[in-house]
């Protein structure tokens, strides 16, 4: 009996690996077939139905309708630690920048598309949610003093986003959770609370970003390849590309030892700088028009 329910459960795991989408079925069908003939209990046929649900939840693809609504969760949660800066002349020049950087980027349309957001505290800290959501706060446009710097912001959140880290980390995150509950579920003859976190593994998905985004932050990996995608973006609109140098050095100066922010979830500003100087080598510059330098002292003097 053991055997067989062992040979079943890692059978289903491969089929899901390999992109089965009728497993399910396939599965919920033997189960009522082996009930019927008495070689397991109808407890035991429920939780393999229960199980292969919760897989099927963990291994679908998602769709950027998925990312949108877990990235509105997301940033809903946000919204519960900080305050929205009630400005709306910065929030549109924010928004009219962000989105022609969006644009430039290698993904320019999301379901509903982008969003910029700013947020009223003085932490030095910014956050990209799934689905194109982004958040800046009044302590990160601090550290810039011009609209190439603050570009250079903006670009590095789209980065995140065009890269897919927030999403990436679910998945991973998703398909270990979901291994270890198949190898308990064997152990337990498929019973048990481990049924439960099985269930509850697409549930847990708003949490898991959370404390990527908001307490661990990015890999420092990650951070380094949005900085370079960053770049790139740049140049594509026509953004001076050292302005990201100059917007870190400022950074580095603001940046405390109990600054939080940027300061707990980022690689320090120095890592940063050290890891950007080879890409902007053949970026050359680029000569900031003073309409630029105008309008950001219009609107975002005093912010």
């Amino acid at each position: 009996m053991r055997t067989l329910l062992l040979s079943s459960v890692l059978a289903l795991l491969i089929l899901y690996l390999s992109g089965c989408q009728t497993v399910s079925t396939i599965a919920n069908v033997g189960a009522d077939i082996a009930a019927a003939t008495g070689q397991i209990s109808t407890e035991q046929a429920a939780s393999i139905k229960r199980s292969t649900t919760a897989a099927s939840h963990a291994f679908e693809r998602f769709t950027p309708e998925n990312e949108y609504y877990i990235g509105r969760t997301i940033t809903a949660n946000i919204l519960t630690r900080y305050r929205v800066y009630r400005n709306e002349d910065a929030t549109t020049y924010v928004n009219l920048i962000g989105q022609t950087l969006a644009r430039a980027s290698d993904k320019p349309e999301t379901f509903k598309g982008y969003h910029f957001l700013i947020l009223d505290t003085d932490e030095i800290n910014a956050f990209a949610a799934p689905g194109g959501l982004i958040l800046v706060s009044r302590g990160l446009i601090g550290c810039c003093t011009n609209e190439d710097e603050l570009a250079s912001v903006l670009a590095h959140e789209i980065a995140h986003i065009q890269l897919g880290h927030g999403m990436a980390a679910i998945r991973s995150g998703r398909y270990t959770s979901l291994g270890r509950v198949f190898g308990v579920e064997v152990a337990k003859n498929l019973g048990g609370e481990q049924l439960a976190k099985a269930a509850s593994i697409f549930d847990d998905t708003v949490g898991d970003i959370m404390k990527k985004l908001v307490d661990r932050g990015y890999q420092s990996g990650q951070e380094y390849d949005a900085d370079r995608t960053a770049i790139t973006i740049l140049k594509r609109v026509g953004y001076n590309p050292r302005a990201l140098r100059e917007m870190l050095r400022q950074m580095d100066s603001r940046l405390g030892p109990e600054s939080g922010g940027f300061g707990t979830t980022h690689p320090t500003p120095k890592k940063r700088l050290k890891h950007i100087e080879s890409a902007l080598e053949d970026s050359g510059s680029v000569v900031m028009p003073s309409v630029r330098k105008i309008r950001f002292d219009r609107v975002m003097t005093g912010v």
